[in-house]
């Protein structure tokens, strides 16, 4: 736990009121530098754990390994003469498959809060993925949609401790299981660990799931679901326009604002069902529909959790 959460002593006060010293945790967040075949090719800052999850999930949204067998082994190492820190990955690939082209490599380091920062052009995030979501048939009932917030929540281990984690988890659209939960200082590692959880496990394209996510939904958490073939991408917070805009040319559901027993669905709402009262078919009006009918909604409820938004 020490290389995830780390006791610290701190102040709290309330204002007029009572001081007290106590001890807290805070979610570690290290640089984990990211190299193939011994050449560096990013750097992110991460809460340690899952490395090679991580390493294997970058690889898939970068478009460099597609299938378990295009990874051959990854090892931590470390300067001559240093000791080992961890926080340097080396990935081995297999014969055949091509090292990761130079025009896509990240400058210097990407952030915590935005793991497209750095790419030398939008152009090199569109990668083009090769498994496509458009005729995924996976329909999730809207019953079963609402409750992966909570069960997300619940699996929050670190967050419990430190308040300070992004989550991802991949869900089984079709019977509502939860397939695997990671946590990070930095929500594009928590879905770059998801997915190379699935690669290990043989499950990219991940047909037929969800990919719920804590915080908002980005363009890069859109590409990363489409690079590992999720066709349906939820999370309690928006959506912003250019992840709506990717979903919506590449045929994925994207849900925003998944909070307590309802949400907006802003692209495919063909793969969301809902039932009325009476129990008939209804399907959900896409997100055009809720801003024609309300163009100055109130304010969004509170989230379920308090984790932090960069």
């Amino acid at each position: 736990m020490s290389r995830i959460a780390a006791r610290r002593r701190v102040t709290r006060l309330t204002a007029g009121g009572s001081t007290t010293r106590r001890a807290d945790f805070l979610a570690v967040e290290e640089p984990l530098e990211i190299r193939v075949q011994g050449s560096p090719l990013a750097v992110t800052m991460r809460t340690p754990g899952h490395d090679v999850e991580l390493a294997q999930g970058f690889l898939v949204s970068e478009g460099v390994i597609h299938h378990p067998g295009d990874f051959a082994a990854a090892i931590h190492c470390a300067a001559d003469g240093e000791p080992n820190t961890y926080n340097v990955l080396d990935v081995g690939l297999a014969p055949g498959v091509a090292p990761p082209d130079p025009s896509l490599e990240r400058n210097f380091y990407t952030t915590s809060s935005c793991g497209v920062c750095g790419k030398a052009s939008i152009d090199a995030v569109r990668t083009q993925s090769r498994f496509s979501v458009a005729d995924d048939p996976l329909v999730v009932d809207a019953t079963t949609l609402i409750r992966f917030p909570e069960e997300l929540r619940a699996q929050q281990a670190v967050f419990e401790r430190t308040g300070g984690l992004h989550a991802a988890a991949l869900f089984d659209g079709l019977t509502g299981e939860m397939l695997v939960l990671r946590e990070d200082v930095g929500r594009h590692n928590a879905v770059d660990k998801v997915v190379g959880w699935a690669l290990a496990q043989g499950r990219v394209p991940a047909r037929s799931c969800v990919l719920m996510v804590s915080g908002r939904a980005s363009f890069e958490l859109t590409q990363k679901a489409l690079m590992a073939g999720i066709p349906m991408l939820s999370a309690v917070s928006a959506p912003s326009s250019l992840a709506a805009e990717l979903a919506e040319e590449a045929g994925l559901t994207l849900v925003g604002f998944l909070r307590g027993d309802s949400m907006v669905v802003y692209t495919r709402p063909d793969r969301v069902a809902n039932a009325t009262a009476a129990g008939d078919p209804e399907p959900l009006p896409d997100a055009a529909a809720v801003i024609a009918a309300d163009p100055h909604p109130d304010a969004p409820a509170a989230p379920l959790q308090k984790a932090v938004h960069s």
